[in-house]
């Protein structure tokens, strides 16, 4: 009678065991499933994130930030007003999110560049090269001057503008100093120089664009790169 009973309480012991494990497996089961979940809703939010941004680029270069409406950037990326806004809070806010990837992308862009060169010399001749290939780059143009009348438009955002293209001139400078020979036009600061670079570019891409007569796309990349010259490494 002990034997049957010893026997009874280890099969109990053992059904609860067994029970305890599947119990605890379809836990396990249940978070992965659940963390898949996530991730892929992760997935279908950020796809849902890089449409809408790349929407708001076309519609803020074609129309400009005033103009451009919500309804045209999520019809644009196949959306529509709801699932705008759950993604951002509003027109300025997808148009400062586009203003910051473009920041970032610019440095990444120009850093990776000049580290796949060795000496003064080299990088020096890599961020010409990236210079005076953004004479081909309508983009950049149109978007850094709604960026601007966006700031003269709204003096309430004007710091925030200001601040990213701050971080921006700093970068810059940063990459000025890579390059540098020494050699400078007499109180001409690195982010002077940056800032001119940046001016010129935008200005001759701005007219290009107004009247494509005026000039053509050699005669902006031949002046682009004499005022690098001048101003980057000027004669002795």
């Amino acid at each position: 009678m002990h034997v049957c009973i010893c026997k009874a309480g280890r099969k109990a012991a053992d059904t609860k065991m067994k029970q305890a494990t599947t119990k605890q497996a379809g836990i396990r089961a249940a978070r992965l499933d659940g963390a898949g979940a996530r991730s892929r809703q992760q997935e279908r939010t950020d796809a849902t994130r890089r449409k809408l941004l790349a929407a708001a680029e076309q519609i803020f270069a074609r129309s400009g930030f005033e103009a451009a409406r919500l309804e045209d950037i999520a019809a644009k990326a196949g959306y529509t007003r709801g699932a705008f806004y759950a993604n951002f809070e509003s027109k300025e806010d997808i148009f400062f999110t586009l203003l910051e990837e473009w920041v970032t992308d610019t440095i990444g862009s120009l850093a990776a560049s000049l580290q796949m060169h060795e000496g003064r010399e080299a990088r020096s001749r890599a961020l010409r090269q990236h210079y005076v290939e953004i004479a081909k780059d309508r983009r950049l143009v149109m978007l850094s001057l709604e960026y601007k009348l966006f700031a003269v438009r709204h003096p309430e955002a004007h710091a925030r503008v200001r601040a990213r293209q701050d971080r921006l001139k700093q970068s810059a400078t940063k990459i000025l100093a890579m390059v540098s020979t020494g050699r400078r036009p007499a109180g001409i600061s690195n982010r002077a120089i940056g800032t001119a670079l940046g001016a010129l570019s935008q200005a001759l891409l701005l007219e290009r664009l107004v009247n494509p007569g005026v000039l053509t796309e050699k005669e902006v990349r031949v002046m682009l790169g004499l005022f690098f010259d001048a101003l980057i490494a000027p004669s002795e």
